[in-house]
């Protein structure tokens, strides 16, 4: 099955960019697509300083839903809103004060990339962080999800010494230019041996699946350098639900893959309680499934249903998960044909949407307008 690479280069222009990381860009792209994938063939899909978040975002979902492995190489800083202190990737446009609305939150790369298997699913990065940013990572890691094999490190920012060089990554491409790609694994082993004095101090990150972060300045082959910051799932650790259910989905098997997901979904609920992360975790992935099923209905109702849980539970409007979930709902909303439906589920986004504006402006605003023009196709 044909492998999709996507290669992001971001960081903002003028006097906070931290890293040249479009530099990287044509060494990257002097690599074979096969290579880059570690497939017979690939797509490769190139991202170099973009403007919006939410074109990221588009290109970023398209790729996760690809049937086929998924290799996502990142280059560029990480900087935190002032709002909520989370980890972005600055974009060509991001200033520290316009984070939030400029910046790609690092959460939106580990929820669309959640349903799919560690097996094939990787990210590959070389990060800069702000000072603030830098904090953040060495105390609490760098989240990317349970279900993504991630390699690379990140980096404090240099200082006084001017823009910093993704050594790391061009390291990666130098490798992948011999026309084999190891192991992930051992490539990244590769690559930290080429480059060691440049990575003193960085933390560098090997994780086949598991938000595995290694603690800075530890040495990069110590097994006793990782700090696994793993949520615990229902099922056994013996098995990965995730790689079945996307293995049904690539098959075409949706009602199968939407069954499996149920009895995990039952069976956290039982265990936990509905609004346990447990449980709102399979509410997530169904909503997803109905998503690659077609059925933007059943999706749009699921993410209705999931945000309207989390804000009952006390989460905040902000929060990236309320948030993400109103979003996604509204996604759907706008992809379902059928007028009668869209408009039963219509008032519903527009309640929601008053509580949960969300990052992108104007979507309230969007959903009254054509909940509007519904009504008046009656």
């Amino acid at each position: 099955m044909p492998g999709t690479v996507l290669l992001l280069a971001a960081a903002p222009l003028g006097r906070g960019r931290l890293v040249d990381a479009a530099g990287v860009l044509p060494v990257l792209a002097a690599v074979a697509p096969a290579v880059l994938s570690g497939t017979d063939t690939a797509n490769v899909v190139e991202l170099a300083d973009p403007l919006e978040p939410q074109a990221v975002l588009t290109r970023l979902r398209a790729a996760a839903a690809s049937p086929g492995p998924l290799t996502v190489y990142v280059t560029g800083q990480l900087q935190l809103d002032r709002r909520q202190r989370r980890p972005h990737l600055a974009l060509a446009r991001t200033t520290p004060a316009t984070v939030r609305y400029t910046a790609l939150p690092w959460h939106w790369i580990r929820e669309e990339l959640r349903l799919r298997s560690a097996a094939d699913t990787a990210l590959v990065v070389d990060l800069h962080a702000d000072a603030e940013a830098w904090r953040h990572i060495t105390e609490r890691g760098l989240d990317s999800g349970r279900n993504t094999a991630v390699y690379g490190r990140v980096a404090p920012a240099a200082g006084r010494r001017g823009l910093a060089e993704p050594a790391y990554m061009k390291t990666v491409a130098t490798l992948l230019r011999s026309g084999h790609r190891p192991p992930l694994e051992e490539l990244h082993q590769q690559a930290v041996g080429r480059i060691a004095r440049e990575t003193t101090g960085d933390l560098l990150l090997a994780d086949a699946g598991g938000h595995a972060v290694p603690v800075p300045g530890a040495p990069p082959a110590s097994p006793t350098a990782f700090t696994t910051f793993a949520a615990p799932l229902p099922a056994p650790r013996t098995e990965d639900p995730h790689a079945a259910i996307s293995a049904a989905v690539r098959a075409g098997r949706h009602a199968e893959a939407d069954g499996m997901a149920a009895r995990y979904e039952a069976e956290a609920v039982r265990g936990y309680g509905a609004a346990a992360e447990q449980a709102l975790h399979w509410s997530e992935v169904r909503a997803d499934l109905a998503m690659f099923a077609g059925d933007p209905v059943r999706s749009c109702r699921a993410w209705l249903t999931v945000a309207e849980t989390r804000l009952a539970a006390g989460q905040a409007v902000d929060a990236p998960a309320v948030e993400a979930a109103v979003d996604r709902a509204h996604h759907q909303w706008t992809r379902i044909n059928d007028t009668a439906r869209a408009r039963e589920l219509g008032p519903a986004l527009a309640e929601l949407r008053l509580r949960v504006p969300g990052r992108r402006r104007g979507a309230l605003e969007s959903v009254q307008r054509e909940l509007g023009r519904l009504q008046a196709a009656r």
